[in-house]
């Protein structure tokens, strides 16, 4: 019997206790853990170059001769240097540099051959290399494993636990049915395991990496699958009342083809029998609050209660507006519930709640907080959801017994990521603007072009209309950058004394204390501020019809999806709005996601190129989303993987009658994913 992969690591031989807990410090507790604790790079031993091939302060593998070795000089306390004189097989030299390595270079030997991997720097009289790698000859037979590190433990140290493992441990059989594995040319696990850790090629390398992310898109592609079979088999009353005529004969405008989809596939949803849980996805503007508006009508039309919560107070106040606006007519009574209330105002409103004299309540946070009771609701809406964390819109449809769910965001997210990000949802897009909206000029500039900038600002001030100038930083930092990068808090104080004297201007962002912040929101919605400087604070913000320039400083420090969320806030009205990107950035990278800019109004499009030049980051925020941690797939770089893993995965479930009985391997490893996740992946 070997080793079993559920073994806890202190039992490998060489670790114990102690350096145990190091392991724990990277996740690592099983023998299981350690076989996917996957170099994060790997050093390519098999093609050293000569010194002379070297490029400056790139890392390179140097096979080199030891010709002398200096005595260790102790610089400080703690610290000692060691220097030593190689030459490689053109007679080139390098000094090599160790820091606190005493052992490490006593085991050199003078005149035998090593290889050496590290940065090359130019020095006086040969090139220098510092706190360099050293590899016998026999290790440049392969491609050498980088593992992420904590303290404690070296990277040969984990190499040789992982050797250890591959030598002693029961690989179990390969779960991944033998069909799939051949429709998708992937080695079996086995195989992938040995060859993530030590490949011999490049080939090697990349056989192993795509049967390994195969199987994380796999595994988390079957457990979206179950979570929404499951959502399924629950029972709800289906909603009876489902004629929109009335209300859409009352709105003052026509929906678009985009926004009557919308509503088709949500009014389907809630006629089921099973709760609703979709998405609505669309550009700031294109019309998302007026569907969320009709899901209420016929929540009300069936004698049900529904909720909308937004992420801040004064965008709750502008949805009761909205709310108020469109259903009022109707008699359908709306309430506000958030942390402002004063304590009179929201005993009164709880009771309404509870009692069923609201049957539509807009409200922040403070919708699902304790005390917080509803006579019948039945239909939850989150507005900007990625805001929110799982366990808080989680705690809000616990409100009512089986919700439908409708949440809505104005982040165009590319379809491929977002089968993963919202993969137990139903995905609506509303990809049209209403009539009249006229798509917003976008133009890029350096900063010699500022001051004609300003003057096209002031003639629109002027006119009676607002514009937003957004800043990357609140306050200047020595040496933040080789760049000047513009501060919220000093500029608005120069635009105030400069060219904007005589204008009133306005400051928001994140250090603000929420009261603070929420004003200078009230009062540039409310026109007495007429030029706004924030830092992105206003991404997500009210709707200001008024405002139709946004100027953004340093837009090379912001990724496409963004600069486009903060493009939305103006181009908001009947009038045509402009955006203006300011930048001096001379990197060919940063130029073309400004023209991108330029060329198209597509969220979606500028999503997808910012998805391949940014990775996911953007779109996945602080790990709100509840997804697990990919160890090996990169969702920008393996789309093509995650599709084919998604259509294998359906079509497994889709085949079975029995998934735990027929798969049990699967139905563990699903298990423990949702275990770390919170029961919940999106």
């Amino acid at each position: 019997m070997g080793l079993a992969l559920e073994s806890d690591i202190r039992f490998l031989k060489g670790v114990g206790e102690k350096r145990a807990q190091s392991y724990h410090k990277l996740g690592i507790r099983t023998i299981g853990d350690l076989l996917r604790h996957y170099p994060r790079e790997y050093i390519d031993l098999t093609q050293p170059r000569a010194l002379r091939d070297c490029p400056p302060d790139e890392a390179c593998v140097v096979r080199a001769t030891v010709l002398q070795k200096g005595a260790e000089q102790h610089i400080r306390k703690g610290m000692s240097i060691t220097k030593v004189l190689a030459c490689d097989e053109n007679g080139d030299r390098m000094l090599l540099t160790f820091f606190n390595s005493h052992f490490q270079v006593e085991a050199l030997r003078l005149e035998e051959e090593y290889l050496f991997c590290g940065r090359l720097e130019p020095g006086l009289t040969q090139r220098q290399m510092s706190a360099p790698l050293v590899f016998s000859l026999r290790e440049g037979q392969s491609m050498m494993p980088v593992y992420p590190l904590t303290a404690g433990l070296s990277g040969r140290v984990i190499a040789s636990a992982v050797h250890k493992v591959l030598a002693e441990a029961d690989l179990p059989p390969d779960p991944l049915p033998q069909p799939i594995r051949q429709r998708q040319t992937l080695a079996e696990l086995g195989y992938a395991l040995r060859a993530i850790h030590f490949p011999q090629s490049a080939f090697e390398l990349e056989t192993a990496r795509k049967r390994l992310i195969f199987d994380e898109f796999f595994l988390l592609s079957l457990a979206m699958e179950r979570l929404k079979s499951l959502k399924k088999q629950a029972s709800v009353a289906p909603f009876v009342q489902l004629e929109l005529e009335p209300f859409l004969a009352a709105l003052p405008f026509r929906l678009t083809e985009a926004q009557r989809r919308a509503l088709e596939d949500c009014r389907a949803d809630l006629g089921r029998g099973v709760p609703m849980s979709r998405l609505i996805q669309g550009d700031v503007g294109s019309g998302k609050t007026v569907v969320a508006a009709a899901c209420c009508y016929l929540s009300w039309k069936n004698g049900a209660q529904s909720v909308l919560m937004a992420p801040t107070d004064l965008l709750a106040r502008q949805h009761y507006e909205t709310f108020s606006r469109l259903l009022g007519p109707f008699g359908i009574r709306v309430g506000l519930l958030t942390g402002s209330l004063s304590a009179r105002e929201k005993r009164a409103l709880l009771q309404d709640l509870a009692e069923g004299c609201i049957d539509v309540c807009v409200g922040t946070h403070a919708l699902f907080s304790a005390g917080v009771e509803y006579r019948d609701l039945r239909l939850v809406i989150a507005d900007e959801q990625h805001r929110f964390g799982v366990a808080q819109r989680a705690a809000l449809a616990q409100k009512g017994e089986a919700c439908h769910t409708l949440v809505m965001s104005a982040t165009p997210i590319p379809r491929t990521l977002s089968l993963i990000i919202y993969g137990e949802l139903d995905i609506s897009i509303i990809d049209q603007l209403p009539p009249g909206r006229e798509p917003v000029l976008t133009y890029a500039i350096s900063t010699d072009k500022l001051q004609r900038a300003y003057g096209f600002i002031r003639r629109h001030l002027e006119e009676g209309l607002q514009a937003y100038i957004v800043c990357p930083m609140i306050e200047e930092r020595e040496g933040a950058s080789s760049v000047q990068l513009r501060a919220a808090a000093s500029y608005v104080q120069q635009l105030q004394e400069g060219p904007f004297a005589g204008f009133r201007l306005g400051l928001v962002h994140s250090r603000q204390k929420p009261k603070e912040k929420e004003q200078a929101m009230e009062d540039f919605l409310s026109g007495k501020t007429q030029l706004l400087v924030s830092t992105t604070v206003v991404e997500v913000g009210v709707d200001v019809p008024n405002a139709v320039i946004m100027m953004i400083e340093n837009a090379e420090r912001f990724g496409l999806s963004q600069l486009h969320q903060l493009r939305g806030r103006v181009g908001r009205g009947s009038r045509q709005s402009y955006c203006i990107l300011v930048s001096d950035h001379p990197g060919e990278g940063a130029q073309r996601r400004l023209k991108m800019m330029c060329r198209t109004n597509n969220g979606f499009e500028i999503a997808e190129e910012d998805l391949r030049l940014r990775g996911p980051g953007d779109f996945l925020g602080h790990r709100q989303h509840g997804l697990p941690q990919m160890k090996i797939a990169d969702l920008g770089q393996d789309v093509q993987l995650l599709q084919s893993a998604r259509e294998e995965a359906q079509a497994l479930l889709a085949g079975t009658r029995d998934f735990e009985r027929d798969y049990p391997e699967f139905a563990h490893a699903i298990g423990r994913l949702l275990e770390d996740t919170g029961e919940r992946l999106n």
